[in-house]
């Protein structure tokens, strides 16, 4: 059971965007420069938040008319509603798992119901979560909200539900609702965020300031449908790390060296010029270890020529199955033709290429995007890669419902490898350079030889 306000939403950033409104419908600037690091109080004490602020005697009655008055419209609330990062995170962690639902169990009055849920699903869109109305529990419009909350936990074990933990910034609250659990079932969180009522010290509240999914999510239990990919199995070391994990998917990155021979690298040999000492991993060597490892590789073809004619007698030589099969290639490095040839050789085979390009058209121009997509469907790709950020969550809805397959890639640490993955894309590409899982991956060697080299000289 969540809390809304001060546990999901950062109220700091709807209380700034009505005191800047304040100032847009008043023609004045008495909040220029305001954010929501410059909220130190509840967003109830709306007197102390203008004394902190040094708003001028003479006008803070009418600002505080106006604030109560449209703090809590619909307007204000799609606007200006900010979660705190990661706790979405958190929910979907809960909301996959088998068996487990998340409960909203707000203080926010009945008469706010459906702006609520709406406001809320809004933002939660982006992280695919989403609430359903009986998993909202509001409050009597003038009702006592440590009660209410109470309510909602004796109404969820009605429904046959066990209810295993309550997160709350309100420290009255978790003291009404612990004095309601005799029998000591359920964990009570105290979200350290901002909040109105006595801090409490009680040895049934367990108090912090993070949401964190690598504290919270075992390896062992991570979505058994998505794909992990290692990123850059381009040298020895790597390649040893990566056969010691059980990782399925090692990326190569598959060039020619300067003498002509397939080789693994990431840059080319003009942009970083390969020096004496440099170890450089055959690419038919490397494939064919992976193979016998019963591992599946993931080719990036960096070249465009006679690399794919090669690369299709390497793996006849490996003696890959097309399932454990994954080319990947730049649009303008293999062209229609080539991409053409390697879905007409492996047809079970998974094709892919970066397509962040398409994130702003997919997103204002669905129409034109399916152009694109037609067009890459009948080059024989299978796959979208897209660069982790934010616009990634709302893509992969889209895109699924249009029958693709998506990759996430540029993966930087394992809480945003925890984020992507619960997003249940197909797959998730990543460094695996995460110690707190034991995982030492040290990535594709971009601009390795560089580093290399200046260390050596100090």
């Amino acid at each position: 059971m969540f809390d809304i306000d001060g546990t999901i939403l950062d109220l700091r950033h709807l209380t700034a965007h009505v005191l800047l409104d304040f100032d847009r419908s008043r023609r004045t600037e008495h909040f220029r420069g305001l954010v929501a690091d410059d909220i130190t109080h509840h967003e109830d004490r709306i007197e102390d938040i203008l004394e902190s602020l040094d708003v001028p005697l003479e006008i803070r009655m009418d600002v505080v008319d106006f604030y109560r008055g449209n703090l809590w419209t619909r307007e204000a609330m799609l606007a200006a509603s900010r979660p705190f990062e990661g706790v979405f995170g958190v929910i979907r962690w809960f909301q996959v798992q088998p068996r487990t639902s998340v409960v909203l169990n707000t203080g926010r009055a009945h008469r706010l119901r459906e702006d609520t849920l709406e406001s809320l699903n809004v933002i939660a869109a982006a992280y695919r979560v989403r609430f359903t109305p009986g998993s909202l529990f509001t409050a009597p419009d003038d009702g006592d909200v440590p009660s209410s909350k109470v309510a909602a936990i004796a109404e969820m074990r009605r429904r046959g539900l066990r209810v295993v933990a309550v997160v709350d910034n309100e420290p009255e609250n978790l003291e009404a609702m612990a004095a309601a659990d005799p029998h000591g079932e359920v964990l009570f969180l105290h979200a350290d965020t901002v909040f109105e009522s006595q801090r409490l010290h009680h040895d049934r509240l367990v108090a912090g300031r993070e949401y964190r999914l690598r504290d919270l999510v075992p390896e062992r239990t991570f979505p058994g449908r998505v794909e992990f990919v290692w990123h850059g199995v381009n040298d020895a070391k790597n390649l040893a790390r990566f056969l010691s994990s059980d990782v399925r998917w090692a990326e190569v990155d598959v060039r020619h060296d300067p003498i002509g021979r397939l080789t693994l690298r990431h840059d080319g040999f003009d942009e970083t010029p390969w020096h004496r000492t440099e170890a450089l991993l055959h690419a038919g060597d490397a494939v064919r270890r992976l193979a016998d490892s019963g591992r599946s590789v993931k080719l990036d073809l960096k070249e465009g020529a006679s690399t794919v004619s090669e690369v299709i007698d390497l793996v006849d030589r490996a003696g890959l199955t097309d399932d454990r099969l994954w080319f990947n290639a730049e649009l303008a490095t293999l062209g229609r033709r080539r991409f053409q040839a390697l879905r007409a050789r492996f047809p079970r085979a998974v094709i892919s290429c970066p397509v962040d390009f398409l994130v702003p058209i997919l997103l204002a121009s669905p129409a034109a995007a399916d152009h694109l997509l037609a067009m890459l469907s009948a080059w024989g790709i299978s796959r979208l890669s897209f660069l982790w950020g934010p616009p990634v969550p709302r893509l992969i809805d889209r895109l699924e419902a249009r029958g693709w397959q998506v990759n996430l890639y540029g993966i930087p640490d394992l809480e945003a490898f925890l984020h992507a993955s619960l997003l249940l894309p197909t797959s998730v590409t990543a460094d695996f350079n995460f110690p707190e899982w034991r995982y030492f991956g040290h990535g594709s060697g971009a601009e390795g030889a560089v580093h290399e080299l200046a260390s050596r000289l100090g």
